[in-house]
Formats: C-alpha cells, sequence, structure tokens
C-alpha cells in the first residue's frame, strides 16, 4: 500500500509504449491518465502531480541511461517502473542485465516509494519475441522482494480472467491493450496500491 502524505506529491510512472500509452487507445485514456484522475479528482489530491515518462520500446537498460530526464529530475515521492516486455526480446541471456539495470534505478531512487509492474500476458499471436516473458515476470516478482517494493501483478490479474492466455477483449494487437485493457491496468494497480478503484468515468 502507498503511504499517501499531507503534502502534494509527485507520482512518476517510468516504462515502455503501455505506460506511454500511444496508438493504440486510438484516443482513449491510458492506464496512467486513469490512475491521475483517481489520485487527482477522485480522491481530491488536486496538487499532486502525475508524470508519465513512458517512452515506445525502451527497456531497462534505456530508463536507465536516460535516469536523470525520466526520473530524477522530479524527485518522485513515489516511482512506478513498468518494463519487461521488450527486454523479453533478449530472451534468457538478457535476464542479468534486466535486473541489474531495475536494482540501480531503485538504488538511484532512494528515498521514493517503489512500484514495480509485471508486464501484462501477450496472446500467442505475438509470442515468438516475447516467449521469455514469464521468465521476466518472475525476474520482477523476485526484484519486489529483494527490494521491499510494491508489486503490481498484472500477469496474474490477465491470466485469472483468461486462463488460456489470450486477453483478446483487453488487447489492441498481440502485446498492447487497448482502452479496455489500460482501465484493467489502472484498476487493478490502483487496488494493489490501496488506492480503490476509478468511478464510473
Amino acid at each position: 500500500m502507498v503511504e499517501l502524505s499531507d503534502d502534494p506529491m509527485t507520482w512518476v510512472m517510468a516504462g515502455d509504449s503501455i505506460t506511454q500509452a500511444v496508438e493504440h487507445t486510438h484516443g482513449a485514456r491510458g492506464w496512467v491518465e486513469h490512475v491521475r484522475e483517481r489520485i487527482c479528482w477522485q480522491l481530491d489530491r488536486l496538487t499532486d502531480i502525475v508524470i508519465n515518462t513512458g517512452v515506445s520500446a525502451w527497456r531497462a537498460t534505456d530508463v536507465l541511461g536516460a535516469y536523470d530526464f525520466v526520473i530524477g529530475r522530479f524527485a518522485p515521492d513515489v516511482l512506478s517502473l513498468s518494463l519487461g516486455t521488450n527486454d523479453a526480446h533478449a530472451g534468457p541471456d538478457g535476464l542479468p542485465e534486466f535486473r541489474d539495470a531495475m536494482r540501480e534505478i531503485i538504488r538511484r531512487s532512494a528515498g521514493a516509494q517503489i512500484v514495480l509492474h509485471t508486464p501484462l500476458v501477450v496472446s500467442q499471436a505475438g509470442n515468438m519475441p516475447h516467449i521469455e516473458l514469464p521468465a521476466y515476470c518472475r525476474a520482477v516478482r523476485e526484484l519486489a522482494s529483494e527490494t521491499g517494493a510494491l508489486l503490481v501483478d498484472h500477469e496474474a490479474h490477465w491470466l485469472a480472467a483468461f486462463p488460456d492466455g489470450e486477453a483478446i477483449a483487453w488487447l489492441d494487437d498481440p502485446a498492447h491493450p487497448n482502452a479496455a485493457g489500460h482501465l484493467q491496468l489502472a484498476d487493478h494497480t490502483l487496488r494493489t496500491l490501496g488506492l480503490g478503484e476509478l468511478s464510473a468515468l
């Protein structure tokens, strides 16, 4: 559960295209926008700042390489890291580099409340480049346990809804959520952080 301060807070949401929420929402809100609506309006934290620094196609090493620009300069109270989907293209050989980059991002963000997200489920149509994605989800869970970060397990949530792994209703293409999928990402994140869930928007 995220600890809320009486003072205004800064939330930084770093990640890849699923965080950036470009193209595949077709004009609808992405999950970070939904989370911002909940925090700033529904929870009446009007002066909290929620910053989306997601970049399409980025991996953990990209975020680390641009750390000061996408995270450090904002001095976040809460840092959300949603990575692994693109990292998985490197297969099992990429896992050590992924873990090391994530650990260093967390280390540099000492003082922030860290939130780690597992990647969501990719449909079989897009599975070939993401064949190792479950291993990256396990790595995120292990990092959360190791560092004390809050864990938002989207993979488990999506598999509970779609045991066959074919979350077609929540996807715009085999790897990117549609508007319904983004709403699921937001609500699951909010519930996990102890912030309730979105009211009807």
